[in-house]
């Protein structure tokens, strides 16, 4: 009988390559590939920005190809790249809301694109070095489990795989601790066994959202008031796509004591300024839904769900609504629900689903 052939996507860090070198050893016919994402065709900006999938990322992911035996490729992803990923970054911020792009590429890109590729080239699966586990449940559906060990889980990233992707999806280092995998590549010769592990968005290195905006897009964000709530003019902002609710540092605004940003009006093209028990809110409204480990959520559900990457999941009522969104409401007051961003719901260790953000809201909706 035939191996199972595995598409494998290798960012030339220690996790895909060790991912890659489990699944050979696991008896799949693994082919490694390198997502060209990057837009710029200089070779020095290329390398300067393209962070997990800059021309290093080549390199060293074609070494460790040679070195653990298997085929590697690159393929242009590009086009899907910028779509999907970069025009809806900037959209999202022109708007005034926090989008993760991470999310958008896991889903479009890692998997959609990469998926269809594969399943073309007549695999049977694709592969990452994510840290996180497929489960098939006993209700027959699909779901991510967190990873073994909690600290490195990245589940969250990848809530809204749906289920014909996560049929095909092998992630073979979700039961492995950061520290195993790099005593795994260096045992079997990994010259990345040691590489930092990448951080900043792959396409904004410096970490400056408003300017690359302006320069994508060929013009300034406009600049509008700080406010507070009563509509008290505080200062001049630079652009709302600058701020983010939460946000204290870069205001430049005297007051005399701590404030935050506590709300961002698209509108009126204004940040609202506040204290930092006005960022407190019990309940949020979601779009985008999708469903993991449960085929609906049409009655309130009690899980915990997490609002960004680094919160710790707070115990919730969940329930999605006949238009489609999707309804939180947490037991306890949570911090910054910021508009962009994922809410991503657990039951237990599994995911059960997740949106992305449309609104933060303070009582509990009777209507919901």
């Amino acid at each position: 009988m035939a191996s199972k052939k595995v598409v494998i996507g290798m960012s030339g860090g220690v996790d895909s390559s060790v991912a890659a070198w489990l699944l050979k050893q696991q008896g799949y016919d693994v082919i490694g590939v390198t997502m060209q994402i990057w837009q710029e065709e200089d070779d020095e900006i290329v390398e300067e920005n393209g962070g997990c999938c800059g021309l290093s990322a080549v390199d060293d992911a074609r070494r460790v190809a040679e070195r653990i035996g298997i085929p590697y490729y690159v393929m242009n992803f590009r086009e899907v790249f910028r779509e999907k990923v970069i025009d809806n970054f900037v959209s999202e911020y022109e708007k005034g809301r926090t989008p993760n792009p991470c999310i958008v590429c896991n889903r479009y890109v890692k998997w959609e694109a990469l998926l269809e590729k594969a399943l073309a080239l007549g695999a049977d699966y694709i592969a990452t070095g994510h840290y996180a586990r497929v489960v098939h449940l006993p209700n027959g559906r699909y779901a991510l489990e967190k990873a073994a060990f909690d600290r490195k889980d990245q589940t969250y990233a990848l809530y809204n795989l749906n289920q014909h992707q996560l049929a095909h999806t092998l992630m073979p280092v979700g039961d492995y601790d950061k520290s195993e995998v790099r005593r795994i590549a260096e045992e079997i010769g990994l010259a990345v066994a040691n590489k930092l592990d990448s951080q900043d968005i792959c396409f904004v290195s410096d970490g400056n959202y408003q300017v690359f905006i302006e320069e994508y897009t060929g013009r300034k964000l406009p600049e509008g008031n700080f406010v507070d709530k009563n509509g008290k003019v505080l200062g001049r902002h630079k652009g709302i796509g600058a701020y983010t609710i939460g946000q204290r540092k870069g205001l430049n605004l005297a007051m005399g004591h701590p404030v935050f940003v506590t709300e961002i009006d698209q509108n009126e093209n204004k940040v609202i300024i506040g204290e930092n028990d006005e960022l407190f809110k019990r309940g949020l409204y979601a779009s985008h839904v999708n469903l993991m480990s449960r085929a609906s959520l049409d009655e309130p559900v009690r899980l915990t769900a997490k609002i960004r990457y680094a919160h710790k999941a707070a115990p919730c009522i969940a329930k999605q609504l006949p238009d489609g969104r999707l309804y939180v409401y947490f037991d306890e007051p949570q911090r910054a629900i910021t508009p962009g961003q994922a809410v991503v719901l657990y039951d237990g260790d599994f995911v059960a689903g997740g949106g992305i953000i449309e609104e933060a809201v303070t009582e509990f909706d009777c209507e919901s």
